[in-house]
């Protein structure tokens, strides 16, 4: 996930927020057997969106100097 661009970045984003939504109507009418998958995708969620603040850090400081 480290040599992936922003763009790349965010379409990953995307995707695991739409599988968030989608396992969270699934575990609201029970559909869900492996409810570990809700935490699986937040913690990706996370992981995606340290990069892409990692990058726009990044960004900046080079800009700056």
């Amino acid at each position: 996930m480290k040599n992936k661009s922003a763009n790349e970045l965010q379409r990953m984003l995307a995707e695991e927020r739409g599988r968030l939504y989608d396992l969270r109507l699934k575990l609201a009418v029970n559909q869900l057997k492996n409810t570990r998958q809700v935490r699986e995708v937040r913690t990706s969620i996370a992981q995606i969106l340290t990069q892409l603040t990692d990058l726009k850090l990044k960004e900046t400081l080079s800009k700056e100097s």
